[in-house]
């Protein structure tokens, strides 16, 4: 018997921090794990979701009820490792079945010690966190099961995800270069406060020479390359707790500047804005949002809990100049994107370099390389 096998016998339990509990089977590594309770909607793309480093600390729960049937590559994978504290899924495929496969889900996610869960109603634990909210969460199995009532005491004794400075802990710690393809065009600097291995792919596919940095990166070492352009990655955390003095220090400059996830929330606080808590946040490769620059609507891949608090309804008057919200969320409003009027940084909240996810949004791509254009000229 493997050690997958074995462990889709063991008996597992999920246990909120209110205090409500799923029974399953353990799913992956065999153990205990905590972290904050989130739902992903989308339907395809599990193996860029579960090393995606935005998902540092959280518990993912799968909505799509039946889950590994493409087994994992060792192409897709957007980090070097898998970071979500969690997993949580209805209904495991047995066998992978895929051209491009080389191990199962379960396999890979025993073999990085990810702790995870199936078996499980995951559509009653979705309804339950849209209701309730995100939530401290725990997953247990084998010798880590003990009474309710200790695991829901375990489980509130977690750190919350407000508050979570994340971003160090997640980036590279050396700077690197990603070359560009073809003619090089254009140096950015990219801060890494999670950054995900396609989006600086789908820079240098535009002869973009792309320096990362550590997310701990001065303003002498942003402007140590001379860059063309700054650009913000997405990223895990509370946006709250950021140095903003990078941001500040390009915006004074007028650098062309680009954030999305994460980054946008930090681009938002740099401008004044402040930054809040959503109920249950955005996460998946399905989530409508509209070009209010253009009308038209895209859609977009998703991973945030946070978001900025800026007014829909008009410009904004900042340290920097003019700024507006330049795109909504369809489904409740949320501020999506951000644009200067009067210097050359915008940002989106969501993530245009489709890993995994549709290519609605990569046209971003190109209109940070239109203002890096503009400013040369």
């Amino acid at each position: 018997m493997t050690t997958s096998t074995r462990a889709a016998t063991t008996p597992a339990v999920l246990v909120l921090e209110d205090g409500r509990t799923f029974g399953g089977r353990a799913y992956g590594a065999v153990g205990e794990t905590f972290g904050e309770a989130v739902f992903s909607t989308g339907m395809t793309g599990y193996q860029e979701t579960l090393t995606d480093p935005s998902y540092h600390r959280q518990v993912v729960v799968m909505t799509a009820p039946h889950v590994g049937n493409t087994g994992v590559n060792d192409e897709d994978s957007e980090s070097s490792r898998i970071w979500v504290a969690g997993y949580v899924v209805r209904d495991p495929a047995r066998v992978p079945s895929n051209w491009r496969s080389q191990r199962s889900l379960d396999d890979e996610l025993t073999a990085q010690g990810v702790v995870g869960i199936s078996g499980i109603d995951t559509r009653a634990l979705t309804r339950h966190l849209r209701e309730r909210g995100a939530m401290r969460v725990g997953i247990f199995s084998g010798n880590a099961l003990a009474d309710e009532g200790t695991l829901i005491a375990r489980v509130r004794q977690a750190p919350e995800m407000t508050g979570a400075d994340l971003s160090s802990e997640v980036a590279t710690e050396q700077a690197y270069v990603v070359p560009a393809i073809g003619e090089k065009r254009f140096t950015v600097a990219a801060l890494d406060l999670g950054i995900k291995g396609m989006t600086p792919r789908r820079m240098a596919e535009r002869g973009i020479e792309v320096h990362v940095l550590p997310a701990t990166a001065t303003v002498e070492d942003v402007y140590a390359i001379a860059p063309d352009g700054v650009f913000l990655s997405n990223g895990p955390g509370d946006p709250a707790t950021a140095d903003l003095t990078v941001i500040q220090a390009v915006l004074e400059r007028g650098t062309p500047l680009f954030g999305i996830c994460f980054g946008n929330q930090l681009l938002g606080r740099a401008l004044g804005f402040g930054t809040y808590k959503l109920k249950y946040g955005h996460r998946g490769i399905n989530q409508p949002v509209q070009d209010r620059t253009t009308g038209k609507v895209e859609v977009t891949a998703h991973n945030h809990g946070f978001a900025v608090d800026a007014p829909l309804d008009r410009v904004s008057d900042t340290p920097y100049g003019r700024a507006e919200v330049s795109h909504v969320c369809l489904n409740d409003q949320v501020v999506e994107g951000l644009r200067l009027l009067d210097r050359p940084a915008f940002s989106v909240q969501y993530h245009p370099e489709a890993a995994a996810g549709p290519h609605d949004a990569a046209y971003l791509f190109d209109r940070f390389t239109q203002l890096m254009e503009a400013q040369r000229a």
